[in-house]
């Protein structure tokens, strides 16, 4: 009896590994379908076969990734309709649930700090300070895993320059400054009251996008917006003398953005078989 018995248990295992291997090759085809429809452009069939590959092995990260990537993909940013939001907000599920079992993944950390800034392209004023702040924590959290992620605190400085650029460009037009007067603001209430603002926020950007320079120094963009924070920062100076060095500052910078374009531009380019 207690052969038997021990046999059947034994049996049992076996038949459940079988199935589980079988539903992991199952997981791994409807993967590979999945992956030629998303190169295809074909996303809504490639969400079809993710769906089922992550059904069939929850253990599938990659299938996770890529459903939540096939979602991400075909919403619009600033759309407004139905299939749009679902888009967005399937594609939030996803990667939160990537990170709910591993909290440190880069792509999904990554994929939620675009879609988080891409958000601030619409909406109210309310709702784009929101994206902005939304986008800066979820960079935060990426520099938390990798504290040499250059793509993370180059976009720390985007989000900076965007959070001052309204307000600060607002009171230059109220103001009728000039495009070629680098500042000060005229109204000293006005000024000080931006500069009690933003002032950290732009000299934290300034900081950021030099870090990310120092890990990727060819970044161009990143060159190209601490030419554009010198300049907030130009308009809320003290004094006309310390406005025009800023922007002196900031003709560098945009100089060397520019020589590092064209310097790129001019190298051979590498054929596809190399």
């Amino acid at each position: 009896m207690k052969n038997t018995k021990w046999l059947t248990v034994a049996l049992g295992s076996g038949l459940l590994l079988a199935a589980t291997g079988c539903a992991k090759l199952q997981s791994r085809d409807q993967m590979n379908q999945g992956v030629q429809a998303y190169k295809n452009n074909h996303y809504a069939d490639a969400v079809k076969h993710f769906k089922e590959a992550v059904r069939l092995d929850p253990t599938n990260q990659n299938a996770q990734l890529y459903l939540a990537t096939s979602y991400m993909i075909q919403w619009v940013p600033g759309a407004e309709t139905p299939d749009n939001k679902k888009n967005y907000d399937m594609a939030q599920q996803e990667f939160q649930k990537v990170l709910q079992k591993d909290p440190g993944n880069s792509l999904a950390l990554a994929s939620m700090a675009s879609m988080a800034y891409n958000s601030a392209t619409g909406g109210t004023p309310d709702q784009k300070v929101a994206a902005l702040e939304q986008a800066r924590k979820w960079n935060v959290r990426r520099i938390e895993v990798d504290p040499k992620d250059s793509e993370a605190y180059y976009y720390l400085g985007v989000i900076a320059y965007a959070e001052a650029l309204g307000p600060i460009s607002s009171a230059r037009v109220q103001e009728k400054l000039k495009p070629d007067n680098p500042g000060p603001l005229p109204d000293a209430k006005a000024r000080n009251e931006l500069k009690a603002k933003f002032d950290k926020t732009i000299d934290d950007g300034l900081e950021n996008l030099k870090k990310c320079l120092s890990y990727d120094k060819e970044n161009e963009d990143a060159m190209s917006y601490v030419n554009l924070l010198l300049r907030e920062k130009a308009a809320l100076a003290d004094s006309v003398e310390q406005a025009k060095a800023d922007a002196a500052q900031a003709d560098d910078w945009m100089n060397k953005s520019l020589d590092m374009r064209k310097m790129k531009a001019s190298r051979p380019q590498k054929t596809q078989a190399s």
